[in-house]
């Protein structure tokens, strides 16, 4: 066969109806899907994205919450907690009372000491969903028009601390003692305060502080 006719076979071979070739549509194809598929890749990723359907809890153990209504310092408060949140949790990350402090987290050191009903009690240790009817007291509730509390003053006036970590739950606890007992002997405020552990003043600025504000 002559190259002429070699390269008339080819050319009717490649050529489809309507004068383009079979190389230049599919190549023309294949270029269109891949711009028409960055375009819509393009417009996916500048969309606004959609924030995500929070729904409230139906099954398992965050199901078994409910609404309780509790004072806290003095402010009558309603609200939905989940059945595993304690009353630390509810304080500090909910109401944004963050004077309690989280520490050990499990009952040992003090830390979170509030007053429930009048006695202290371990925040961490206390379920929020059991806190109904409850009136609590932190230590953002002492302080009163502007005025510290005199067991606040007496801490600063004796230096009754050091890194002052330990301090919010020591004072809860001194409140509850002095409440109880106004005129407590040194032994009674190592008993007061025999809950709440303290690495660094080695207690003794601390019962300086309490015996102070039993006397003013």
């Amino acid at each position: 066969m002559s190259e002429e006719k070699k390269e008339t076979k080819e050319a009717k071979e490649t050529k489809p109806s309507g004068g383009v070739s079979r190389r230049t549509f599919i190549g023309g194809t294949v270029a269109g899907l891949v711009v028409g598929g960055a375009v819509a890749y393009g417009a996916s990723q500048l969309a606004a994205p959609t924030a995500p359907t929070v729904t409230p809890p139906t099954t398992g153990e965050a199901a078994l919450g409910k609404t309780v209504s509790f004072t806290v310092n003095g402010v009558p408060t309603s609200m939905y907690v989940q059945s595993n949140w304690t009353l630390l949790y509810v304080l500090r990350d909910k109401l944004r009372l963050t004077g309690t402090k989280v520490a050990c987290d499990y009952g040992e050191c003090g830390a979170c000491t509030v007053i429930i009903n009048g006695k202290s009690a371990l925040a961490c240790m206390t379920l929020a969903v059991e806190s109904d009817g409850y009136d609590i007291l932190t230590v953002e509730g002492l302080s009163q028009g502007g005025k510290l509390h005199k067991i606040q003053q007496a801490f600063i006036d004796n230096h009754g601390y050091s890194c002052g970590f330990c301090i919010p739950g020591m004072v809860m606890s001194a409140k509850a003692l002095l409440d109880k007992n106004p005129s407590p002997s040194e032994d009674d405020v190592r008993m007061g305060i025999s809950g709440n552990l303290c690495r660094c003043t080695g207690y003794v600025g601390p019962i300086r502080s309490i015996m102070a504000a039993a006397k003013m």
